[in-house]
Parts: structure tokens; C-alpha cells; sequence
């Protein structure tokens, strides 16, 4: 996780890493695969000034061993940290991954959950960059790809893209990627959403193409009690292409809702 200007408040009690900031309910962030705090960075500057404690942990991503590199352990993971923290009723935002992580947490675990954030989510389909992996020690094949994510390649950093470039070109690193790569695609999660009557935002890029619109559809026909919102011009993370306009609708929805 990327700690940044906010390297001050990142706390570390027992087994978990987190940022916390602000009070009021909780948002609780799940980053994605190869994501971190650096991309929340703008819903770490706005929520806490509206009345809501953001909290950002750092998900086991590479630490868990490779038979728990899973969704479902992450689920788990994500509960003892809410167990942890005495949160019983929280806002759950997932980004790519951790939309996946926050959906199943929800489904076997509703209560705690006030209301649930996705954007970019896996958990249906995604068009991930495993093909591309035999090629790791070429930078810029890397850097594309990364590039690829977001609308405007420019917000691919040369920070973002050597942070890739580190992750799958270490060895064991690389091997949990496709790991979780796979869990996810066997976790599946189609037959559960109907069955989650939390009341969900979806906040979606139109030209996302590692989750296509199509998925976020898809996402809106078959939670019962979803709200969808498109961004233009926007790709894999609408919180970091466009996070003003970010904010702005999950605000207003969750003032909508009451939450």
C-alpha cells in the first residue's frame, strides 16, 4: 500500500496495516489487485469532512500462502479486520478486486454492512492482463497495459507502471496474481447477487475494458436493491480519472439513501 503524504496515519495493530481518518460511520476501502491508498487518495481528502471515518486496510494480497490466495480468504480476512475494529455497521467500497471481496463479505456476512460501493468490479466477468504476463521483462509491454486501464493513459504514472512492472516480474508475486486471477473467475458470483438485498451503488467507466459496461449492467439486473451511475470517459477506476465526480455521486446517494 502506498502511504504517501499520509504515511502518519497508517496504524498497525496486530496483524493489520489500515488507514483510518475522520469519525462518523465507517467507509471501509478494498483496494484491487494491484492497487493501494494512493488511489482513494481524493476519498481520503472529502468523506471525513462529511461526517464518515474512511478506513483503508492492506489486504494480504501477496502474504497469504498460495492455497488461501483466494477471494473468499480475503472475505475472511476483511471480517476478522471488522471484528477487530468493533465496526458493526459499515459502507463497504471495493475497487476491481475488492468490489469482489466486499460483495462475497456481504453475502455470508450481511449485517455489518450498511451499504455496499462497487466500481470496476470482478465477480461476473473481467478481461484481466494474465495473457500478457510471458512478456514481464519488457517494460514497455507493461506500460501499456497499464495504460489500457484508464481512459486518459496519462494517469498511468510511471509511479503506477513501476509498481506493475515490480509486481510480475517477482517471481512469487506473480504466481499469487494469477492465482487470485483464477479464484476470482471461479468465484462467480451471478446465482448469489439476487440474494443481496444491501443497498449497493454501482459507479462505472463507460469505457472500462477490463470490466466492460456490459458487467456493470449486468450487475444492476441482478442486485434487487442497486443504484447504477456511469462515468464518461473514464476506464477501470472512476476515482482516480475523475475524482471530483466520484465523490460527488456517492455522496449524493448515499444522502439519498439516508446512510
Amino acid at each position: 500500500m502506498k502511504t504517501m503524504t499520509t504515511e502518519g496515519l497508517i496504524k498497525k495493530e496486530g496483524q493489520f496495516q489500515y488507514l483510518e481518518v475522520g469519525d462518523g460511520t465507517p467507509i471501509v476501502v478494498l483496494h484491487g489487485l494491484m492497487g493501494g491508498l494512493s488511489n482513494f487518495e481524493a476519498v481520503v481528502d472529502f468523506f471525513p469532512s462529511q461526517n464518515y471515518k474512511v478506513v483503508i486496510p492492506e489486504l494480504p494480497i501477496y502474504d497469504m500462502p498460495l492455497t488461501k490466495t483466494t477471494v473468499k480468504e480475503f472475505a475472511l480476512y476483511l471480517k476478522s479486520f471488522l471484528e477487530f475494529k468493533k465496526f458493526d455497521s459499515v459502507i463497504l467500497l471495493g475497487n476491481s478486486l475488492g468490489g469482489h471481496i466486499g460483495l462475497l463479505h456481504t453475502k455470508l456476512n450481511p449485517d455489518p454492512v450498511k451499504a455496499l460501493v462497487i466500481t470496476g468490479s470482478s465477480g461476473l466477468y473481467e478481461n484481466s492482463m494474465g495473457d500478457g504476463y510471458p512478456k514481464r521483462g519488457d517494460y514497455n509491454f507493461i506500460k501499456a497495459k497499464a495504460e489500457e486501464v484508464f481512459y486518459d493513459p496519462k494517469v498511468a504514472t510511471k509511479e503506477i507502471v513501476d509498481e506493475v512492472f515490480a509486481t510480475v516480474n517477482d517471481r512469487m508475486k506473480l504466481v499469487k496474481t494469477l492465482a487470485i486471477a483464477k479464484s476470482a473467475i471461479r468465484h462467480n458470483m451471478a446465482k448469489d447477487l439476487p440474494n443481496i438485498k444491501t443497498p449497493t451503488c454501482i459507479i462505472w467507466g463507460k469505457n472500462d475494458i477490463v470490466t466492460p459496461p456490459k458487467v456493470a449492467d449486468e450487475f444492476n439486473e441482478l442486485l434487487p436493491n442497486s443504484d447504477l451511475f456511469w462515468v464518461e470517459k473514464c476506464g477501470h477506476a472512476p476515482m482516480m480519472e475523475h475524482p471530483q465526480l466520484f465523490n460527488e455521486i456517492l455522496f449524493d446517494w448515499l444522502n439519498s439513501r439516508n446512510i
